[in-house]
């Protein structure tokens, strides 16, 4: 792709309560293509509301760098395979960037 047609791209964000099955799932999306890279910032506290109540947790936050061709079938796989009843899966368009890496991501992710 050229500078002036950038890889459609795609930054999705999820969290894991567990750091050993977010290392487990950030492997799997990068095995099969899902994603051309994961990377898992350290365990951070989420204060969130669920179910009518206040929780607080520690969670794993999982940066997702992908395709918009790989998005639904990444999409469908966390939603698969997260632990979570509802699992935040957010999905952030990569507006501008290096081309030579917005283009690794497409070339990772086909």
């Amino acid at each position: 792709m050229s500078e002036s047609d950038p890889a459609p791209a795609w930054l999705v964000i999820t969290t894991l309560d567990d750091p050993d099955a977010a290392e487990r799932l950030a492997g799997h999306l990068v095995e099969a293509g899902r994603a051309a890279c994961v990377h898992m910032l350290p365990p951070g506290r989420s204060i969130y509301q669920w179910q009518g109540r206040i929780e607080i947790d520690s969670e794993v936050t999982l940066l997702i760098k992908t395709s918009r061709e790989a998005w639904p079938e990444l999409r469908a796989t966390l939603h698969d395979q997260h632990p979570y009843d509802t699992p935040e899966i957010i999905a952030l368009p990569i507006e501008d960037g290096l081309p030579d890496y917005l283009d690794w991501i497409h070339e990772c992710t086909r």
